[in-house]
């Protein structure tokens, strides 16, 4: 047997599961294992990005979930899906400061 955690990060907490499974465990398994899905709304495993230790496991650097083997002391975090795109919030962020610098260079209207 090794020693896993599963993890999901919620936005006000954190769920982490310790967990025993045999050697030979793949990563979407000892998710399944954990019971997570049961805790988490909405949660599919099945279609749930994945990762050990911040490695995305996608089938291209890195196997997929199912195939992956576990070895002992890795760490499965499950990813929420984005709310929004990095670059789309980059460019929002970007607009907001903008708009701040240009209401700081306005001068002040004398009141009536």
């Amino acid at each position: 047997m090794i020693g896993v955690e599963v993890v999901y990060a919620l936005p006000d907490h954190q769920i982490l599961i310790p967990l025993q499974v045999p050697e030979g465990t793949t990563a979407l398994q000892a998710v399944r294992l954990s019971g997570i899905a049961g805790q988490v709304a909405d949660l599919d495993v099945s279609s749930a990005e994945m990762g050990i230790y911040s490695r995305l496991l996608d089938g291209r650097a890195s196997p997929l979930p199912q195939d992956y083997v576990l070895r002992d002391h890795d760490r499965i975090e499950l990813y929420r899906p984005l709310q929004l795109d990095p670059k789309q919030a980059r460019l929002l962020r970007a607009a907001r400061a903008a708009e701040r610098e240009r209401r700081a260079e306005q001068p002040n209207k004398p009141a009536d």
